[in-house]
């Protein structure tokens, strides 16, 4: 068992467990010696040996897991037959059966486990009216013994479920928080890979093609005048900087933008890569659309993602992206006719957590950006994406 919060309780619970039945196996041993009867050395001899076949179940449980489920069930076969040969030679073997119950339950699980452990109240009673009569002790004594087994086995199967999920969450969470970091450490890089590419657009690039302009100008105006050739070299030498930081300008945007923006980077991967995987993907968006270059990167990447999740998922033929600007308003849509899902689903525990992450990823994209995703879907209608943003200036 992995570590948790609970790992103690249960060292704890297992521990005090072994060393009650080896405690109780001692108690027979020592009512053997110290009572003589005509039986006590088979009696100390077979406690001995069940003390001996208790002890390997711990090497079974480092066995190969393949095989770890059959050995188990033979050793515990194996005890039980000793446990009930020992309650045939001695009534005091009796006390054995309230360890047992455990062991039942945590190895054949709760169906099996329980009836096992009313067989085996059965067999100590029935021991118990054998040797030394029939007592309401005698019949009442194993009944509660077996009740509080179920009850505190239950319990601790309870308890290692909690752990077991509550370990599980905590991965996930772990493993979301770490992706939700590369996920926001990867958009600023983005955005400020945009802004350099603006800043060296809007003022260096403009600057140098200014400079090119009015040297060529003043190059035409007196090509024969003294120190023309400075003015060339003056204007080549700009011409060669102009085109280092339009250089600049296209390694900092993201290479799927860098054809004519957002609309020319869906058409292409529509075109090539999600084509070549079975969907016939429409885009409407409009080439003359000027976006901000790292609104132009988040919208692609919410586009990706929504249509990896249809080609995985949805068994749709068709997909349409669209994108409409109302002045300040902007509506961005994923529509598919696949099989569409439960939205409710995605609240609640589920096998397959990388569908819920991707939207969950996607929502707070969009939450970055101030907008807000809306998502229309249900069983056999399709899946509708939409993603609502304000392009006013935010402070």
């Amino acid at each position: 068992m992995s570590h948790t919060a609970l790992t103690p309780v249960f060292v704890g619970l297992r521990t005090g467990l072994h060393a009650l039945f080896v405690a109780l196996t001692l108690l027979v041993i020592a009512r053997a010696a110290l009572v003589p009867t005509d039986m006590r050395v088979t009696v100390i001899v077979l406690s001995v040996v069940l003390l001996v076949t208790y002890g390997l179940g711990g090497l079974i449980g480092r066995s190969d897991r393949s095989r770890s489920r059959l050995l188990r069930l033979g050793w515990l076969a194996v005890l039980t037959l000793l446990w009930v040969a020992l309650l045939w030679l001695s009534s005091d073997a009796a006390y054995l059966v309230f360890p047992l119950f455990f062991l039942y339950l945590h190895l054949l699980g709760r169906w099996w486990g329980s009836a096992t452990i009313l067989v085996a109240t059965g067999v100590a009673i029935y021991a118990l009216g054998v040797h030394g009569g029939w007592t309401v002790g005698g019949v009442v004594g194993p009944l509660v013994g077996a009740g509080v087994a179920l009850l505190i086995g239950l319990g601790y199967q309870a308890l290692a479920r909690e752990a077991e999920q509550r370990e599980v969450l905590m991965n996930e969470l772990i493993n979301t928080r770490g992706q939700l970091a590369a996920i926001d450490h990867e958009a600023g890089v983005l955005a400020e890979r945009a802004r350099l590419a603006r800043e060296i657009h809007d003022t260096l690039a403009q600057g140098l093609s200014s400079i090119q302009m009015l040297l060529h100008a003043a190059e035409r105006a007196d090509p024969d005048r003294a120190g023309i050739e400075h003015i060339v070299l003056a204007r080549e030498t700009a011409a060669e900087n102009l085109a280092d930081a339009r250089r600049f300008i296209r390694e900092l945007t993201p290479p799927q933008l860098d054809d004519r923006g957002l609309g020319g980077a869906l058409r292409r991967l529509a075109r090539t890569q999600w084509a070549t995987q079975g969907l016939v993907v429409n885009v409407r968006v409009s080439d003359n659309v000027a976006l901000p270059m790292h609104l132009q990167t988040a919208l692609l990447r919410i586009a990706q993602g929504a249509i990896a999740n249809v080609i995985q998922h949805a068994h749709a033929s068709t997909a349409t992206i669209t994108l409409a600007v109302d002045q300040n308003d902007l509506r961005f849509t994923v529509v598919d006719d696949g099989t569409g899902f439960d939205p409710l689903l995605l609240t609640k525990d589920s096998t397959d957590k990388s569908d819920s992450f991707g939207l969950h990823a996607t929502h707070e994209r969009v939450q970055q950006l101030g907008g807000s995703l809306t998502l229309d879907t249900a069983p056999g209608q399709g899946t509708a994406l939409a993603v609502n943003l304000s392009l006013e200036e935010r402070p």
